[in-house]
């Protein structure tokens, strides 16, 4: 390795751990401001998490085109959501203690519904070359805001929030002061580091001759995908399976709400019709994972082999079949 590329993959690293560390801070201040303004359990408590998570993603997107890279930010986006089924079997293999699929509330359904349907319309636009578009916002985009405000709307219908137990929390959180400039802080540093990691991601991938696309997937999704594993696991530690499955089920209809949301910021059209066709693929790959892990909180029955959660391992063989076929499909290219 020479004494350039040696550069780059320090920046990527280092660049990588400033993002994965202040993504955690901005979901921690973001959780302060949620229940100190009495918003926890409410729509806006839910967008401003939804923005917290989503940050990178974005940052990295709107950097990725003004490198003239869109198709790294689709793959950041698209490979985000892959990701969060195989992070829940991984850690399912670890925790072999409770099964966390079958474990895990059935509730969750809803967000996976969720999930689906607006990756499904992602899909379908890409396939269908649907370039109707108001301004160079693609109509398809202001579908998928749409559905997610939506159903955003219908999830805390169904989830109560208990408000006594927002208020009792709120007596042992900091100042909403100290959440909102904690909060500012953490988003200005990624909005400054981010930009360094897609510089790197995108010279690693030409380096290694891999699409930008592919690049996307592997690489930037995985660095992006750190604060919800360990969101994930800590919460696993802490015996609150329902947190973790639904964080990362979550993310995954976050991700999608940010893919819609990148396409104000790339003028020259609208996103899902300037990224590479072969994205389609990519997104039924994450329907296919989001469903597996659906069936697996839905069936209750028991589907162990030994100490090994069948569900789990079915979920890591697809994901990583699904990722040779997208890099024999060469993505992106």
């Amino acid at each position: 390795m020479g004494y350039t590329a040696l550069v780059i993959w320090l920046q990527f690293l280092v660049a990588a751990a400033i993002v994965v560390f202040m993504a955690n801070k901005l979901a921690e201040y973001g959780d302060i401001v949620a229940v100190r303004t009495g918003l926890g359990g409410l729509v806006i408590g839910t967008v401003l998490m939804a923005a917290a998570t989503s940050l990178p993603e974005l940052t990295g997107s709107v950097t990725s085109f003004r490198n003239g890279l869109p198709d790294l930010a689709a793959g950041n986006f698209f490979g985000s959501s892959m990701i969060n089924m195989p992070i829940l079997a991984v850690i399912d293999l670890v925790y072999r203690q409770t099964p966390i699929f079958r474990g895990a509330a059935i509730s969750h359904a809803l967000t996976a519904a969720l999930a689906t349907l607006m990756t499904l319309i992602a899909v379908l636009t890409i396939v269908g070359e649907f370039d109707q578009a108001i301004g160079w916002v693609g109509i398809a985009s202001l579908v998928i805001i749409a559905v997610y405000f939506a159903g955003i709307w219908l999830l805390q219908r169904e989830n109560h929030p208990d408000s006594a137990a927002v208020e009792s929390a709120a007596d042992d959180f900091p100042s909403l002061r100290r959440g909102l400039i904690g909060f500012a802080v953490a988003a200005a540093v990624l909005i400054a580091v981010v930009p360094f990691l897609v510089e790197a991601t995108a010279t690693i991938a030409n380096d290694l001759g891999l699409s930008a696309g592919f690049a996307g997937m592997v690489l930037l999704s995985f660095v992006t995908s750190m604060p919800e594993m360990l969101a994930a696991a800590a919460a696993i530690r802490l015996g609150s399976l329902d947190l973790a499955v639904g964080n990362l089920l979550g993310s995954s209809v976050f991700n999608m709400f940010g893919l819609a949301l990148a396409d104000f910021f790339l003028t020259d059209g609208p996103f899902l019709n300037l990224i590479d066709p072969s994205f389609a693929l990519v997104g039924l790959l994450v329907i296919l994972l989001t469903n597996l892990g659906l069936v697996a909180n839905l069936a209750r029955s028991e589907r162990r082999i030994l100490f090994i959660e069948v569900d789990a391992v079915v979920i890591l063989i697809v994901y990583v079949l699904g990722l040779y076929l997208l890099y024999q499909r060469g993505i992106g290219l």
